[in-house]
Parts: structure tokens; C-alpha cells; sequence
């Protein structure tokens, strides 16, 4: 696990597709172009939750504006579509060069429809694909409802078969390698896309139709974690939240002061990372390469609250660790 150009330097978890070598056949990742692409990401910022998402934003626009960059994205969780969140949106919209959006399941809390968010943030839709240098990008929503009685407590994450069929038709009409960002985790049945099985299939067919890797890369926010998975080939990567992860009412412990508390109840149900964080991803015809944040805690730590990590697969850390991809050419 020490040479980092063959493997992923990441945490162990119980799980067969984790940490395999990484490697994949991808005769059409250097067609067309001869420079690297560069973008930020950030995931669950959670403006309506952290009383200085504010100062947290800012701080990944700074970096991204100094930073000669292709585009920004954020994996969801943003921000509800209340007026006074427009201050939150100017700071995102002070980036001059391009910007995305994808849903998450938080942005419609308080009775708003995914319509509303996408207006609001002016987004390009709930799902829709993009290319830039040479790459080919989908953005997924992962918010829609299954018309199933096995439907899944709690909010809706599930990709409808409408979406599935226009996944199907985008992946069929380019020729180029493709990202794809998703607010749930396809690769994580801890509260990701219910139907992820169908919907990776939907990837992986792609895949045996090209005849080459054209979908390389499914990044996901949501899960407030920091983990890597290989499946089929196609490489899952989560992008921890840039500002804490939830614990709940069991664990709960007021962490900044009494008056943050009263206007940010919140808070104490999760456990804050001290400083924002997010990543930089670099691609280059023959790596991807991530570059995180990393801080610490606010307060005690899971393992000082007696957390039992089991119960939610990945560890909690207050990190985006780097990572290396190689893409090995025939």
C-alpha cells in the first residue's frame, strides 16, 4: 500500500472492492488532449446549519480564484432558496470563471421543489452534462422518488427511470472519458442511491459498448466521509463534507458558544471540523490527482464521545485525503 503510484494510500474498511490496483485499460484517455484539466470540489456545506458557512465558502473561493482553474462544482447541501441566503450565493458567484451545482437531499428542506433550487442557484438543471477539455461531465440527481413500496425511510434517494434512459443516451453519444458527480454515493448502501446497482450498471454497459473506459470516475459528496472504492473498474471517490459530519441526539455536545447555539441549534448534533475543507482535482492523460484539506476537530472526537464507527462503514475524520490515480495505457 506504500507505492502511490500503483495504489491509493487510503483507510481500511470490510469491503472486497476497496483498494485494488489501480490500473485500467484506457486507450481514448489521451485522444485529443495534451493538457491537464483542473477543478475544485467541495461537498455539504450546509449553510442553513453551520453558523459560519459563510467564512467556510469564502475561504474554498479564495483558493480556487488564486488557482488557475477549468471550473468549481459542489456536490450538494448547499443552500436552501431563502432570500437571505443570497449572501451566501454571492460569495460562490464571485468566482469569474465556471460553476456547477448538484442537488442534495437538504436543499429542498422546508418544502421547496428541486426547480426552485435550481432557479435559485442558477444552475444549469436537476441533471444535465457538460465537456470541457476534452472530458465529458454528468451531473446526477439523486433525489427522485421510487414508486415502490420498498422505498427506503426518510429522504428520497433514487434515480428515476427517466433519468437512467437520458444517462443511457448521454454516455451513448460522446466519445469522450467521462466524471460523473452524484450527491449520494452509487458505490454505498449507507444511505446512497437506493438503486445503485441499476444505476452502475447503466456505467459499467457504457463501458462494454465503447469498448474502452470511457466512465472513469464517479465523485460523491453526502456521506461527510473520506474513502475510495474500485468497482467494475470504474473508480468511486467520496469528497467529505467541508464542515462537519452528524452524530445525532445520542452524542450531542455544544461545541462553540452558548448564543451559537441558540441561533444555530444545529450545530451540537454533529461534529464540526475546526477549518473548511475540500479538494483539488487534477487530470492529466495519465493521473487523476486529488489534493484535500485537512484539519481536526471541534471538540471531542468520535472516538473520545464512545462513537461506534461501525455503524457508519467509513471512518469519521476531518479530512479529504490526497489521492493518486494512475491510468495505465495499453
Amino acid at each position: 500500500m506504500k507505492d502511490r503510484r500503483v495504489f491509493i494510500k487510503l483507510l481500511s474498511v470490510g469491503c472486497t472492492t476497496m483498494m485494488l490496483p489501480l490500473s485500467l485499460s484506457a486507450n481514448a484517455v489521451a485522444k485529443g488532449r495534451k493538457k491537464s484539466l483542473k477543478f475544485g470540489i467541495c461537498a455539504d456545506v450546509h449553510k442553513d446549519i453551520m453558523h459560519d458557512a459563510d467564512t467556510r465558502l469564502k475561504a474554498f473561493i479564495e483558493d480556487a480564484s488564486a488557482k488557475e482553474l477549468d471550473f468549481i462544482i459542489q456536490l450538494g447541501d448547499f443552500c436552501r432558496p431563502y432570500d437571505y441566503n443570497l449572501e451566501f450565493m454571492s460569495i460562490w458567484n464571485s468566482f469569474q470563471g465556471k460553476k456547477h451545482h448538484v442537488i442534495g437531499n437538504h436543499d429542498m428542506d422546508g418544502g421547496f421543489t428541486r426547480e426552485q433550487v435550481v432557479e435559485y442557484w442558477n444552475a444549469e438543471g436537476r441533471y444535465y452534462s457538460f465537456d470541457s477539455k476534452g472530458y465529458h461531465f454528468i451531473v446526477l440527481d439523486g433525489n427522485d422518488n421510487e414508486p415502490s413500496p420498498n422505498r427506503p425511510s426518510g429522504y428520497a434517494r433514487f434515480i428515476g427511470k427517466e433519468q437512467l434512459n437520458w444517462l443511457a443516451y448521454d454516455l451513448e453519444n460522446t466519445k469522450l472519458p467521462t466524471i460523473i458527480f452524484s450527491h449520494q454515493g452509487l458505490d454505498n448502501d449507507l444511505g446512497g442511491i437506493h438503486n445503485a446497482t441499476q444505476s452502475r450498471l447503466v456505467l459499467e454497459r457504457a463501458n462494454e459498448q465503447a469498448g474502452f473506459q470511457k466512465v472513469q470516475f464517479v465523485f460523491s459528496g453526502h456521506h461527510h466521509q473520506d474513502y475510495y472504492n474500485n468497482i467494475n473498474g470504474i473508480h468511486y471517490i467520496q469528497i467529505n463534507s467541508m464542515s462537519y459530519q452528524w452524530l445525532g441526539d445520542k452524542f450531542k455536545h455544544i461545541r462553540y458558544s452558548e448564543e451559537i447555539d441558540k441561533s444555530h441549534p444545529w450545530i451540537k448534533y454533529t461534529v464540526p471540523y475546526k477549518d473548511p475543507i475540500w479538494a483539488i482535482a487534477e487530470i492529466s492523460p495519465d493521473t487523476l490527482n486529488i489534493y484535500g484539506k485537512k484539519t481536526t476537530f471541534v471538540g471531542p472526537s468520535p472516538k473520545e464521545l464512545g462513537v461506534d464507527m461501525s455503524e457508519f462503514g467509513y471512518p469519521i475524520v476531518p479530512y479529504i485525503s490526497d489521492k493518486e490515480i494512475k491510468l495505465k495505457h495499453p
